[in-house]
């Protein structure tokens, strides 16, 4: 009977210290755009980092370490949305006085956009909601899209679609009401 090959050392699991290094911005940007509010990112990112310092040692490394933790922010991200009371207006104390000068006026407006987008990903199932953030916003691969959200390529291409025409649309609406006003 043969011996059996070896399989070499079983890899050792990434560092904590250096995922959350590495990752952190990622984190942070995904579960924004899956529908964290910004006032509650802190909380919630710490709890996706909670889940990853927990579950570092199940990483086997048949996906990358960004296509994991995107896992992990999409679970996390799913269920602060289940138990979070959406509120969307936002209080201020006072209400600005005066005219802005032109980089506060491209603030705001960024802000804006910023705010619409979100919304507008709000309206996206979950599922196109996380192929179009993956694809457009944080510019993977589409094949490394596809193994995130465990989907075949093409229904990923199809998900991508139907979200970038729901998002064109809703935009399209935006304007004309805000011409309208």
């Amino acid at each position: 009977m043969a011996p059996r090959a070896q399989a070499g050392p079983t890899p050792r699991p990434p560092d904590f210290q250096q995922v959350y290094a590495e990752s952190a911005l990622f984190v942070w940007r995904t579960l924004r755009r899956l529908g964290v509010r910004e006032e509650d990112l802190e909380d919630v990112c710490q709890e996706a980092f909670v889940v990853v310092h927990r579950r570092l040692s199940d990483f086997d490394g048949s996906a990358t370490v960004r296509t994991w933790l995107f896992g992990i922010c999409r679970r996390v991200a799913s269920d602060y949305r289940r138990r979070a009371h959406i509120r969307r207006e936002t209080a201020v104390e006072e209400l600005p006085e005066g005219a802005q000068a032109p980089e506060q006026v491209e603030v705001v407006a960024r802000k804006q956009a910023r705010a619409l987008l979100d919304r507008i990903l709000e309206e996206l199932d979950e599922d196109k909601r996380a192929v179009f953030v993956l694809f457009e916003l944080e510019q993977w691969p589409m094949a490394e899209v596809a193994q995130a959200v465990g989907c075949p390529l093409q229904t990923a291409y199809s998900r991508l679609y139907a979200g970038r025409e729901h998002v064109k649309q809703a935009v399209a609406r935006a304007r004309a009401e805000g011409g309208a006003s």
